[in-house]
C-alpha cells in the first residue's frame, strides 16, 4: 500500500543524488497552492485514488505541513501516484532540496501533458503517460512479510512494549543498506518504508 508518508519512491525510478540537487526552483508559488494546482490538474486529467507521497510529517487531516515544505531535508523527493483509465500511474521528483519545488514540477509537467490533449493530440497524451505506468508493489502479497517481519521483530509487538523506538532505529540502521544510493535496491528500500510506515501506525 503506498503512503503518503513516509515517501513511497517507486520501484524503477532512479534517484537524483545530493550533488546534483537544484537549490531553488524558479516556483514563486506557495506550498499549499502549488498543491492545490496539482490536485487540479489531476481531476481535469481524469485521475482518480490520488496520493501524495513525501517525507514532511502530514497533519490531523492527513495532508502534509506546509510550514515544512520548502526545508532542505535528507530526502525531498516527491511520488503522485493516481489511477488513470483504470491503470494505476506514478510520477516522481527529487531534483530540488525543497518538497516543494519537487511538488511543483510535478504539477506543471502534469499541465504540459495534458496540453497535448487541449491541442488536438489526445492519441500523443495517452503515449506519454503510458511512460508514467506504476511498476507493482514489491513481492506477491500472499508471500510478503509482514512488517514486524521486515524490521527484525521475532514476534508482533503491541503498543506500549517500547516497540516504536526499536522499529524506528532498525529503520534507520536497515535504511544505510537498503537503499539503492548504497547497494540496496528500490524493492528494498520499498519493503522498508512500507514497513516503518506500519509500524508508526500500529505503535506510535
Amino acid at each position: 500500500m503506498t503512503s503518503a508518508y513516509p515517501l513511497s519512491w517507486p520501484e524503477g525510478w532512479k534517484r537524483t543524488t545530493d550533488s546534483a540537487r537544484k537549490n531553488y526552483g524558479p516556483f514563486k508559488t506557495t506550498f499549499d497552492k502549488a498543491r492545490r494546482d496539482l490536485y487540479d490538474e489531476l481531476r481535469k486529467l481524469g485521475a482518480k485514488h490520488v496520493t501524495v507521497s513525501s517525507n514532511i510529517p502530514l497533519r490531523l487531516d492527513g495532508q502534509p505541513r506546509a510550514d515544512q515544505a520548502r526545508r532542505s531535508i535528507a530526502d525531498p523527493g516527491v511520488a503522485v501516484y493516481f489511477e488513470l483509465r483504470g491503470r494505476r500511474m506514478v510520477m516522481a521528483r527529487d531534483a530540488f532540496t525543497s518538497v516543494h519545488d519537487n511538488l511543483r514540477s510535478i504539477g506543471l509537467g502534469i499541465e504540459h501533458l495534458r496540453g497535448l490533449e487541449r491541442h488536438g493530440g489526445a492519441t500523443m497524451m495517452e503515449r506519454a503517460f503510458e511512460g508514467f505506468a506504476a511498476l507493482p508493489e514489491p513481492g506477491n502479497a500472499s508471500h510478503r512479510r509482514k512488517w514486524w517481519q521486515v524490521l527484525g521483530f521475532t514476534a508482533e509487538p503491541t503498543p506500549g512494549d517500547n516497540g516504536y523506538d526499536y522499529a524506528e532505529a532498525k529503520f534507520r540502521e536497515l535504511a544505510r543498506t537498503a537503499h539503492p544510493d548504497v547497494g540496496g535496491s528500490h524493492e528494498q528500500m520499498a519493503e522498508l518504508n512500507a514497513a516503518i510506515a506500519e509500524a508508526r501506525k500500529v505503535l506510535g
